[in-house]
């Protein structure tokens, strides 16, 4: 005979995870593992012994899932995937950005010449420390040193 208290402290959390893996998503996991231990109280006498429970008991967590995924299909309930969700920003965020960009450029503004134009051109005309050096006659070194300098100015605002 099946002892289901013991099956559900050894199987339960094992079960939970099985499912999490198939629907990505904590409460239906939950609420099929509970769902799962319901029907296994209800069909322990079916339960022969000729698999291992915790087999025995992910057979019947995945019925279940895919009973969840017919259901779901009927309702016309999409399921959440990556495809539906927007990575466009929430206006006060893109708010925010912009208002940090200003303030950064603002920053950049008051750096004598030299230093503006070293950042600009690194931040944002994406040239290497060599090609800086090279357009002011100077080596790599010095442009790694200036922007250096001109970052260490704007961090102190």
């Amino acid at each position: 005979m099946l002892n289901l208290d013991a099956a559900y402290r050894e199987h339960a959390r094992m079960v939970y995870c099985f499912l999490k893996s198939l629907c990505y998503d904590n409460e239906t996991a939950e609420e099929l593992t509970q769902e799962t231990f319901y029907q296994a109280v209800r069909c322990a006498d079916k339960y022969d012994g000729t698999c291992k429970v915790s087999t025995w008991l992910c057979q019947i967590a995945k019925h279940l899932w895919y009973q969840e995924q017919e259901r779901k299909k009927k309702k016309g309930t999409k399921i959440l995937d990556d495809s539906l969700v927007s990575d466009k920003k929430l206006p006060d965020e893109e708010m925010c950005i912009r208002e940090e960009k200003m303030e950064l450029f603002r920053k950049v503004h008051i750096l004598d010449e030299t230093a503006k134009e070293v950042v600009l051109l690194r931040v944002t005309g994406a040239f290497s420390f060599r090609e800086i050096g090279e357009l002011f006659g100077k080596n790599e070194n010095w442009a790694r040193v200036t922007f250096y300098r001109a970052k260490q100015k704007i961090v102190k605002g």
